[in-house]
């Protein structure tokens, strides 16, 4: 079995570009970990026809494909002018009229789909249309008309996107039909569930209460997108299982200057919370349209890489762009030779003290003499994935195979870093004997070979979470048989 042994997961978005025949397979084959289903476009029936694609593509392939379903949220939007698009200069007049009832807009008003929208803005707010192509500077509000002045010219069209720069709007992360969506997504069985334009931890604790009443086990992802986000990061991040970096309207609401700092700020604070974290939007831009990426695209998933991030996502590059393929090959290239510049030694210094729970010291202490007596590999036992989860957080040069029963669980563990899911059934075996049977397993796939040392992680019940309390070093011996050399 050939594995694919970059350590950093890739994203793709589906969408027109991917329901092409074949190309589901290439994506998988090419390198994509987990694939993202906008729930800003299509029906419960388009989505469930590829969610069945990419269970088949990645069973002929015999690959964990994870599956996010990606909630719209409270986007602002201005509604639709009579022409299409109209013509703005500075220093026009324009206003934003925030009524059911508004009439099709034209160069003088537009309708907002948000009616809260007077009360939550004063006059002197910069607001930022179109992912920040056009600034209106807000003049004035009278009744449920906010009166702005254009500040840069261009066109605008129908159902473009509306941001307040600095944030402070205050609608909710869930809007009606988001709630609608969470029992969709439930029903069609999909690993991550992202929450969009999450505010607080509160916004992620109703989105968790939903999803588990709709039956899901999904992870959920918190998408930090909004200024306010930034202001409570620490919080949302603890509430959440999986945090990625929202470039876009985070951009737009905080300004293409702070940009930069905030990434490097939200991948350290997911990584200190033993989180999953992804980083996203724009990231292969040019390649919608072109077959090669330009170099600030390279050193720009490069460092995100090299910051430390689980994942990296493409969103119209593989979902409407002309080169989809060639959109992931040059994301697995470029990880790769990011990678090899990564640095591997772990701060110890700077890991967590009193840990309470025994599988977090179990990880440490596998990583520490990882770095220290030089392993093939970390195998872990693991139910749900939250062992493989935490060794993943300190970034050792050994690959760690998450090895369980269970599809959800393998799945989402294509989503960390490092780790690479296998499945292997436990049931019933002591826990030597599970141990010798996943070494047994690995060798027979290539993944291991003769001589090679490897710490495996376990609990002493083997069908149930949280459980893993022992570290044995083994080394692999003729025929893939396991030989004792030590137990933690």
């Amino acid at each position: 079995m050939a594995l694919d042994l970059r350590r950093t997961k890739i994203l793709a978005t589906l969408g027109p570009a991917t329901d092409a025949p074949g190309v589901l397979d290439d994506l998988v084959r090419a390198g994509v970990n987990v694939v993202r289903l906008n729930f800003s476009h299509g029906t419960p029936d388009h989505h469930e026809a590829r969610i069945r694609a990419v269970r088949e593509a990645a069973a002929r392939q015999g690959r964990e494909v994870g599956i996010l379903a990606d909630l719209q949220g409270p986007k602002i939007r201005i509604e639709k002018f009579a022409a299409g698009k109209v013509a703005l200069k500075s220093g026009d007049s324009f206003a934003l009229v925030c009524r059911a009832d508004a009439p099709p807009g034209d160069t003088t008003q537009v309708g907002v789909s948000y009616l809260g929208l007077v009360q939550d803005v004063r006059e002197g707010d910069m607001l930022l249309l179109d992912d920040g192509l056009m600034a209106l500077r807000v003049t004035g509000i009278d009744g449920d008309t906010v009166h702005t002045t254009v500040l840069t010219d261009g066109f605008l069209s129908d159902r473009k996107g509306l941001n307040r720069l600095g944030g402070g709007l205050s609608l909710g992360a869930l809007t009606e039909q988001d709630k609608e969506h969470i029992v969709i997504a439930a029903r069609l069985g999909v690993d991550f569930l992202a929450v969009s334009f999450c505010r607080s931890a509160a916004d992620m604790h109703e989105a968790r209460s939903l999803a588990v009443a709709a039956g899901s086990d999904a992870a959920l992802v918190a998408k930090i997108e909004r200024a306010e986000a930034i202001e409570n990061l620490v919080e949302i991040t603890i509430a959440s299982d999986v945090v990625m970096v929202a470039r876009g309207d985070l951009g737009v609401e905080i300004g293409d200057a702070e940009l930069p700092g905030l990434q490097k700020k939200i991948i350290r604070t997911a990584l200190e919370h033993n989180r999953v974290v992804i980083t996203a939007t724009q990231m292969l831009q040019s390649m919608v349209d072109n077959p090669i990426p330009t170099r600030a695209e390279v050193l720009d998933v490069a460092n995100a890489v090299i910051d430390g991030t689980d994942a990296v996502m493409l969103s119209a590059e593989t979902a409407s762009g002309t080169y989809p393929v060639k959109a992931v090959e040059a994301m697995v290239r470029i990880c790769l030779g990011a990678e090899r510049q990564f640095n591997r030694d772990t701060d110890y210094e700077a890991a967590p003290r009193n840990l309470e729970r025994a599988d977090q010291a179990i990880a440490m202490a596998s990583m520490f003499l990882a770095e220290h007596i030089k392993v093939r590999a970390i195998l872990a036992m693991t139910e749900s994935g939250g062992t493989a989860r935490f060794l993943s957080r300190f970034r050792s040069e050994a690959p760690i195979f998450g090895l369980s029963r269970h599809d959800g669980a393998r799945r989402k563990m294509a989503l960390m870093r490092d780790v690479f899911p296998v499945a292997f059934d436990s049931r019933g075996l002591p826990t030597r004997e599970a141990a010798r049977g996943a070494i047994k397993q690995l060798f027979e796939l290539e993944l291991l070979a003769e001589g090679d040392r490897v710490l495996i992680t376990s609990g002493d019940h083997m069908e149930k979470h949280g459980t893993t309390n022992t570290l044995r070093l083994l080394q692999v011996g003729a025929g893939g048989v396991a030989h004792g050399l030590g137990e933690l």
